[in-house]
């Protein structure tokens, strides 16, 4: 059977069945682990993997097939393994806040080149925008707007507080496999909340 990875929890993933039976839960084949790249996780959201029934046991993902694309984050320390946050994805959507916390350019444009270095297209949301109530930070907000539109980012002035330009956020995100990605706090959980109702993503405070 063939499936599509929409959970990962270390040694277990959540596949959804191919064929709309549903999903399942799978170990992963040790094999899987030692195979290829010094990543962490061999198996990643959104990666398309064959299941394998193990007679009475828990299936299995036995293979994993090719990835178009994959994006990654690198070991804080200075080994050479990374983890793959997502694969086979249509694009990723950089969530960043100009307050409450502050993004800064330069976490943005790592991002960026990261997405870029591994074929990701890349989109900008700047969540809180109501939050945004000084002249400096408008200002500041136009600016980067301006700034990253004009080098070609798609970007969404965004509130998931008030629902403002959550439909333009909706129609970017429409049809594609999409990595919601950002610091803690900039909203990434109460955007997923304000999309899909029933998610009740825990929110912090």
């Amino acid at each position: 059977m063939k499936g599509l990875v929409i959970k990962n929890t270390g040694s277990w993933v959540t596949v959804r069945l191919e064929d709309g039976s549903g999903t399942v839960n799978c170990k992963m084949r040790g094999v899987l682990r030692l195979k290829g790249m010094r990543c962490t996780n061999p198996v990643a959201v959104g990666d398309i993997v064959q299941v394998e029934e193990k007679g009475g046991d828990s299936p299995v993902v036995g293979a994993i097939e090719p990835r178009r694309n994959y994006i990654i984050r690198r070991a804080s320390n200075l080994s050479k393994e990374f983890q793959i946050i997502a694969a086979n994805l249509d694009q990723a959507v950089l969530v960043v806040s100009l307050t409450n916390p502050v993004t800064s350019t330069t976490f943005i444009d790592r991002f960026l080149a990261t997405a870029e270095a591994y074929q990701v297209p890349a989109v900008l949301a700047f969540n809180k925008v109501d939050l945004l109530t000084t002249e400096d930070l408008q200002y500041q907000l136009n600016e980067l707007t301006s700034l990253y539109l004009s080098i070609g980012y798609p970007v969404v002035n965004m509130s998931a507080a008030t629902g403002a330009g959550a439909d333009d956020l909706r129609d970017l995100l429409a049809g594609k496999m999409s990595l919601l990605s950002g610091n803690s706090g900039v909203g990434k959980s109460s955007i997923i909340n304000l999309l899909i109702p029933d998610a009740h993503v825990r929110v912090g405070t």
